[in-house]
């Protein structure tokens, strides 16, 4: 990856927000981070260049911030244990749609790019798309994300796909706040995720559950050939 690059964290101020932050400043990068913490946030050699704060269902709203980044990393999520309906609701609303949200949003600027530089979006989803999380709202909400990244992806038009790369990591069980019982440091996480992200390749897998490594590359192929066949009966209708 070229240095000249901008990089964008949402959810830099988490604990692999700042690991990811850390690794691409020690590159040489510009990180911007976007943060939804109102709190003055110390600037310094292992914290992003600059802070924007914003909130879940604003995002349009940050248009003008997006347009100077590069390398936009979704990396925002809750992880709620409620059982509250409120719960459902705010789980699929930031963990989900506000995702998309930015997705939608970053295709349509990267469309109008005139730039030389590609520009990439890597989303962070999880296993619980497709695995037990014992978290009935945080598996559906990732579940959801997962879905509506690999549809965009497989149905990107040809002259999209030269304008954006889109990258879908799926994260097993790391330490923060959220899951304070992670098996994985985000220091091993924001490594590995670097390092994969470097290589021209869509989906990206960190875990310690070997079921991952076969149960996910399934499913996207899965999508992959189905949104083959949508595209052809599309043609031919």
């Amino acid at each position: 990856m070229s240095k000249s690059k901008v990089i964008g964290i949402t959810g830099a101020s988490g604990a692999l927000g700042k690991e990811l932050t850390k690794i691409f400043r020690k590159k040489g990068y510009k990180v911007t981070g976007f943060t939804h913490s109102e709190k003055n946030h110390e600037i310094n050699n292992d914290s992003p260049n600059e802070w924007i704060c914003w909130q879940c269902g604003n995002e349009y709203l940050l248009k003008e911030h997006l347009k100077k980044i590069d390398i936009l990393i979704l990396n925002h999520g809750i992880y709620d244990k409620s059982k509250k309906n409120s719960n459902y609701e705010n789980s699929i609303e930031i963990n989900a749609l506000s995702k998309f949200k930015f997705l939608t949003l970053f295709e349509e600027i990267a469309k109008k790019n005139n730039s030389e530089i590609v520009k990439e979006i890597w989303i962070n989803t999880s296993e619980a798309e497709i695995l037990p999380a014992l978290n009935p709202s945080y598996e559906i909400s990732k579940s959801l994300i997962g879905q509506l990244v690999s549809f965009k992806k497989n149905l990107l038009e040809e002259n999209t796909k030269k304008k954006l790369k889109i990258k879908k990591i799926i994260l097993g069980p790391f330490k923060s706040k959220l899951n304070p019982i992670g098996i994985m440091t985000p220091e091993l996480v924001a490594n590995i995720t670097y390092n994969f992200a470097c290589l021209n390749i869509f989906l990206i897998i960190i875990s310690p559950n070997p079921i991952s490594y076969i149960l996910f590359p399934i499913k996207e192929f899965y999508y992959f050939l189905y949104c083959n066949f949508l595209k052809i009966t599309k043609l031919n209708s």
